[in-house]
């Protein structure tokens, strides 16, 4: 089963595809850089590279990490605005999706739902059996979101889990 992490933002969103097998393995991370300078520039953008990139990789899955509190609202309406180009673009591909809070991606990848950004990249390599995850944050924490989709669908099938 291939799952696609996405870890939504305005000028960069990361992207992260793992295999679940016997094991997690790393099939392709990066970011998706959006580089226009007018609003509605961007979100064509960001539509036009997600829908290449679901439609290259074929993922089974794509779980997409929830927006949290942010202080500045402007930022905030931004990035809701992106997920919503996101999530559109996964339904119209006919692709089953799940979302997570911050604090459920960090549970379950690192143990602990206020770990830090270099905790949770840690053990992004540690559980992907990778030597490092290079480039920004997005990255990891994407790979993260679909980690947490996989040990979510884990628990799932044993039974253990009912949403």
């Amino acid at each position: 089963m291939l799952i696609l992490g996405i870890d939504p933002g305005t000028t960069r969103i990361g992207y992260g595809l793992i295999k679940k097998d016997r094991g997690l393995k790393l099939v392709k991370c990066g970011l998706l850089k959006i580089t226009s300078k007018e609003k509605t520039g961007r979100l064509l953008e960001l539509e036009n590279s997600f829908s290449r990139l679901l439609k290259k990789e074929k993922p089974d899955l794509a779980a997409v990490e929830k927006l949290y509190f942010m202080k500045n609202q402007k930022t905030g309406m931004e990035v809701a605005e992106a997920r919503g180009i996101i999530i559109l673009n996964i339904i119209k591909a006919g692709i089953p999706f799940t979302e997570y809070s911050p604090s459920q991606i960090k549970n379950s990848v690192a143990g602990y739902g206020l770990a830090d950004k270099a905790a949770v990249a840690k053990m992004c390599v540690k559980i992907l059996g990778v030597d490092k995850i290079g480039g920004f944050d997005d990255i990891s924490d994407a790979l993260a979101v679909a980690i947490t989709a996989s040990n979510a669908r884990i628990f799932r099938e044993a039974g253990h889990l009912t949403v």
